[in-house]
């Protein structure tokens, strides 16, 4: 089964706008697929939700049990500083390493313009979605 490590921006566009991040999200809770999440990705989109879109704690903690069903939390255990403008970008590598995730998706462009990272694919959910919902994964 294909493991994924998902950034905080791809679950909070599903929780906040549904579209193609809500499907891998979908499939994610259906089990068609593996995500894998870390404590600093929980923490961002908490904040993230709560900051940014004004969600109250009954709504974020809603999501939170959303993302609990559909990813499975790991630890990270290495640390990393590939991206030095945004370090949250690190986490999100350091997630993927240690759940040995095949693909990233992000929508984040420091992330996107690395392309891999240590054979970890980092792909749009639109790529993402064209090589899963396509023949031979």
């Amino acid at each position: 089964m294909t493991r994924v490590t998902l950034d905080s921006n791809i679950y909070i566009s599903a929780l906040v706008f549904g579209g193609k991040p809500m499907r891998l999200l979908a499939a994610a809770i259906e089990g068609e697929i593996e995500v894998a999440i870390s404590a600093p990705i929980v923490e961002e989109v908490r904040r993230v939700l709560q900051t940014k879109f004004g969600w109250s704690e009954e709504r974020v903690v809603e999501a939170m049990e959303t993302i609990g069903v559909a990813a499975e939390p790991v630890t990270a255990t290495i640390t990393l500083d590939v991206i030095q403008t945004d370090p949250d970008d690190n986490r999100v590598m350091e997630c993927a390493v240690a759940a040995g995730s095949e693909f990233i998706v992000s929508g984040d462009s420091d992330l996107l313009a690395i392309g891999s990272f240590d054979g970890i694919a980092i792909v749009t959910a639109s790529e993402f979605l064209a090589r899963f919902e396509g023949p031979g994964l």
